[in-house]
């Protein structure tokens, strides 16, 4: 298993032997991260220090000179931060820049709200010419940010911080695809849960645990929030209940995308539930085990969820 961050540096590698034109730009990070990159490409690597706005501006300025530049730095910093820039830089012009938040959701939870990323999929769905994803294990990773990087577009990816367990261990390995989900387990048509990123794998859980009870459902991996895939959404929505899963504020993120496809459709599932965060700072800080489980977001709590929504059809 290769964890999500090794994966981003390998696949950054890679891209840049075939793209000289490639440019990693950080805001202060990368200790641990970016060792391997700077060794091979230390022409490619710019760090602007604790500047994430200049790290933006920079970037665009980079794409207006025929550079390809991928912006990281931990998701609240990435993009609530720099939001401006970011609307006005890189999407009014439809600038080839890819901005990576690392650190997702509650990765960071012991160092409170300020590093706690729960708004940016709101944020940057909000924005013009974005494509947003968050992939959910290295493999999706690699593929979702290789079609970032050929579409010369403007693009968000959400990525966790280390040990993110792997999703697609048996069988084949899907072909990822910008805007089409993924059904990552198929057991049967009672429920699908809908999840991205890095809570991909506790609906696995969940989905794996319920069929040992005689419950079959399925697991999809959106892991682009922004074009949605609404073909799948509404052939789903149509035949069983949904339960959207995200490591996300409640607002914006992908329930409202999946809520939005619905009913823009005229689509009513059966049952519809979003689970997220509630729509507030986190009170308290633990590591991102402890606030999971305090925000009924962990395995036992959505297993328990999606059968009380079961119970009340």
């Amino acid at each position: 298993m290769i964890p999500m961050r090794k994966m981003f540096v390998k696949t950054l590698l890679e891209l840049s032997e075939a793209n000289p034109q490639l440019m990693v730009v950080t805001a202060d990070l990368g200790y641990s991260v970016f060792e391997q990159f700077i060794q091979a490409k230390p022409q490619n690597y710019l760090n602007v220090g604790v500047a994430e706005a200049d790290m933006i501006g920079i970037s665009a300025g980079l794409a207006l000179s025929g550079k390809h530049p991928i912006a990281y730095s931990i998701t609240p910093f990435a993009t609530a931060r720099c939001l401006e820039q970011i609307r006005m830089d890189i999407c009014y012009h439809e600038l080839p820049v890819i901005i990576v938040g690392t650190g997702a959701g509650l990765s960071y939870g012991t160092l409170g709200p300020t590093h706690h990323g729960t708004e940016d999929l709101a944020l940057m769905r909000a924005l013009p010419n974005m494509t947003v994803t968050a992939p959910c294990d290295s493999l999706e990773l690699s593929q979702v940010f290789r079609q970032l990087f050929k579409s010369k577009k403007p693009g968000y990816m959400r990525i966790g911080r280390s040990n993110e367990p792997e999703v697609y261990t048996t069988g084949e390995k899907p072909r990822v695809a910008l805007g089409k989900g993924v059904v990552a387990a198929d057991f049967g048509n009672e429920f699908a849960i809908i999840s991205c990123g890095n809570l991909v794998s506790t609906g696995l859980q969940v989905a794996e645990s319920l069929r040992a009870k005689g419950i079959k459902g399925k697991l999809v991996s959106m892991h682009t929030i922004k074009p949605l895939d609404g073909k799948l959404v509404t052939e789903l929505g149509a035949k069983m209940p949904i339960i959207t899963l995200e490591e996300h504020s409640i607002i914006g993120g992908l329930g409202s995308a999946v809520a939005e496809c619905l009913m823009d459709s005229g689509v009513s599932p059966p049952a519809f539930r979003r689970l997220a965060l509630p729509d507030s700072f986190q009170k308290k800080i633990g590591t991102q085990e402890f606030l999971r489980k305090a925000n009924g977001i962990d395995a036992q709590s959505v297993e328990k969820e999606i059968l009380r929504l079961l119970k009340q059809r």
